[in-house]
């Protein structure tokens, strides 16, 4: 199973924004849409950061309700972990762990194409197991 079988289940739709935006109206859009991050862009760089609900709490543990105002660029994580379509989801998930990032985007082509989270990847990961566990049951008992 790879991360396209995923995005092939999801949809592909990425939500991003502008990185002019200000923490609070990053912070409205992840409330409005349920979601945990959101791709930054700029005008030169479509993927310029990653803005998530993690650096939400870093901003205002360490500035305070007054860095609601602040261009979400400044709060952003900057170096990206992305992933192509054809990774497997036990490779995602183990760049996950190691990279402790919860959102992987997806590029193909050097595009943005997807975005996966953590909740998707362990989704996948049970299903599969779920699944091997009924085919190896399956076998066993007409065998």
């Amino acid at each position: 199973m790879t991360i396209a079988s995923i995005l092939a289940e999801k949809g592909a739709t990425v939500l991003t924004l502008d990185g002019n935006c200000t923490l609070a109206e990053a912070i409205n859009v992840l409330e409005r849409r349920r979601i945990g991050a959101l791709i930054v862009s700029l005008p030169d760089k479509p993927l310029a950061g990653v803005f998530s609900e993690r650096d939400v709490v870093r901003a205002l543990s360490t500035h305070g309700g007054d860095v609601l105002d602040v261009p979400v660029t400044e709060h952003m994580s900057r170096k990206v972990t992305t992933v192509t379509p054809e990774v497997s989801v036990a490779e995602a998930m183990e760049i996950m762990t190691q990279k402790r990032v919860r959102h992987l985007p997806v590029l193909e082509d050097g595009k943005l194409c997807g975005i996966v989270s953590i909740g998707d990847v362990v989704k996948r990961r049970i299903s599969m197991t779920e699944a091997e566990a009924e085919a190896l049951k399956n076998y066993i008992t007409t065998g």
